[in-house]
């Protein structure tokens, strides 16, 4: 529920073949699921009980195990990486892949594809690694793309903050309002950080401090890639005939 193709697109540095690696990656994810043992919809995992210990060892498998990253485990490093493209369900993979295509787009375009990459990985690689250091003790696998989507919000944030975009409230009745697109993301961020505030006394759930670290990660990476440097004016030097002050 959320339009980008309208006022900030302009300002976009012109790409001929549009958003290839924002696409790719939604691809890629989304066939990474339907062949999964998550989807339910491949057979070869069974039913029930099958089904479920398949599902399980995807997960280890593919996921990030903060007990098990941080004890430097061999072929652990790369699991933060292969999370990236692994989803819990359904509604995971399709709020992950909704936010992604509305906000990667237009954050690809202005990067650059090669850029974009990098800065997708390495954001969502970050948040991951954060996570599993501040809960190093914990063998819960943890899975999804949002740290690195998060990444892209941050840099959104900064790149286009005048941008607007439709998207529904609850507490507005789920009414589709356009705003600022700055309103909307520091809204998500807040709420990300009360739940991460209170998600510690559970034990790690929902990795929301993930989250956080990535969408830390992206603002100031746009700030510091993208930001204009000050003006400097500089007094020009006297002609032959003048007198330098």
């Amino acid at each position: 529920m959320i339009d980008w193709r309208g006022g900030a697109l302009g300002a976009v540095r012109g790409a001929v073949t549009g958003p290839a690696v924002t696409y790719g990656v939604i691809a890629v994810c989304c066939a990474v699921f339907l062949v999964s043992p998550v989807s339910g919809l491949n057979p070869a995992y069974g039913t029930g009980d099958a089904l479920l210990a398949a599902q399980s060892a995807y997960f280890e498998r593919w996921g990030v195990i903060p007990d098990e990253l941080m004890s430097g485990a061999s072929g652990t490093l790369l699991t933060p990486f292969t999370a990236l493209f692994v989803h819990g369900n359904w509604l995971h993979l399709l709020g992950n892949m909704l936010f992604l295509h509305v906000f990667g787009a237009m954050a690809e375009e202005y990067m650059g594809r090669l850029e974009y990459t990098l800065f997708y990985l390495g954001t969502g690689y970050a948040a991951l690694v954060a996570y599993a250091a501040v809960n190093a003790g914990s063998e819960q696998t943890l899975v999804g793309a949002s740290g690195a989507i998060s990444g892209v919000l941050g840099a959104f944030l900064f790149l286009f903050p005048k941008a607007r975009v439709t998207s529904l409230f609850p507490f507005l009745f789920f009414l589709p309002l356009r705003f600022p697109a700055w309103i909307v993301l520091i809204f998500w961020f807040v709420l990300q950080w009360l739940a991460a505030s209170g998600a510690g006394k559970g034990g790690p759930g929902v990795a929301y401090l993930a989250h956080l670290v990535g969408f830390g990660a992206g603002f100031l990476y746009a700030w510091g890639r993208f930001r204009r440097p000050a003006r400097v004016k500089v007094q020009s030097a006297a002609t032959e005939g003048e007198s330098q002050p």
